[in-house]
């Protein structure tokens, strides 16, 4: 079956769950899912139920489609994402967002956990992306275009909205939490990087790594959907000062930033129709 037509099937499917119409995507990362159980009028779908969709493997992702209201404003958001080194093609793995526009999504809030490669960004920073680097080796738009779904050489000069980046800059000084700016490096994983490789990252301009975010991205930007990221750092990867790293810190780090991250992504929504 066509990605086109399996993107029909899955809508036709959640529309017969919800008859809300979202306007805002949002994709909750790791130790991130608790902002989808606050929406109001929440209608939670497995996303094993959902054809065509991949299910959720790594701990910490809840593995739920959500719709409701944040802020005003109608919303799906993901509890849990997918990723290239859960064995899923980057075709699978940015599938929700080919479902999200379809259900008429216009703008895309990304959150995830990332590695800092900035000493001036340390762990516990909550980091809005400016621009990314691919370095996954492989991009979810290889093989024949559909017209239907995007232009065959999409516009990757603003993958990250600025006006979006202002406001939730914005956001974060009038609710008194600090953020800083940065570019995105993704690598596939799920193995940590070495120290020669964390150099590396940071001589071609890097600040944060991720394994997740910039397919997502890159098929928004193919789409038409306004997309920002905001990130939590949840280990530093200074190559000279580089310490093992353990997952149950990470998902420590980035519970303990849950408030605060809720908040930046609940003032934009607030801030989207100013």
């Amino acid at each position: 079956m066509a990605l086109y037509d399996r993107i029909q099937e899955a809508v036709q499917f959640l529309q017969t769950k919800t008859s809300l119409a979202p306007r805002v995507g949002i994709i909750c990362g790791t130790g991130m899912g608790s902002l989808a159980e606050q929406p109001s009028g929440l209608v939670k779908v497995p996303y094993d139920d959902i054809p065509h969709f991949p299910v959720s493997t790594v701990e910490s992702h809840h593995g739920n489609l959500c719709f409701g209201e944040l802020s005003g404003q109608k919303c799906v958001v993901m509890q849990g994402r997918f990723h290239r080194y859960e064995g899923y093609t980057l075709e699978q793995v940015t599938f929700p967002i080919r479902v999200m526009k379809a259900l008429g999504v216009e703008i895309l809030v990304v959150m995830n956990a990332v590695g800092s490669v900035n000493p001036l960004i340390p762990v516990g920073s909550l980091v809005i992306a400016t621009d990314h680097i691919n370095m996954m080796g492989d991009n979810p738009l290889i093989g024949p275009n559909d017209d239907r779904l995007g232009p065959r050489f999409p516009d990757m000069s603003q993958p990250y909205d600025r006006e979006l980046i202002a406001k939730m800059e914005a956001v974060g000084l009038e609710r008194r939490i600090r953020t800083h700016l940065g570019v995105l490096v993704a690598v596939t994983g799920p193995n940590l990087e070495t120290a020669a490789e964390y150099r590396m990252f940071q001589r071609i301009g890097a600040d944060l790594v991720t394994m997740s975010t910039i397919p997502e991205v890159i098929v928004a930007a193919h789409a038409g959907l306004r997309a920002v990221a905001l990130s939590t750092v949840t280990d530093e990867c200074l190559p000279d000062a580089l310490k093992p790293a353990h997952v149950e810190e990470i998902i420590a780090v980035a519970n303990s930033r849950e408030e605060d991250r809720s908040s930046l992504v609940l003032g934009l929504l607030e801030k989207l129709d100013s």
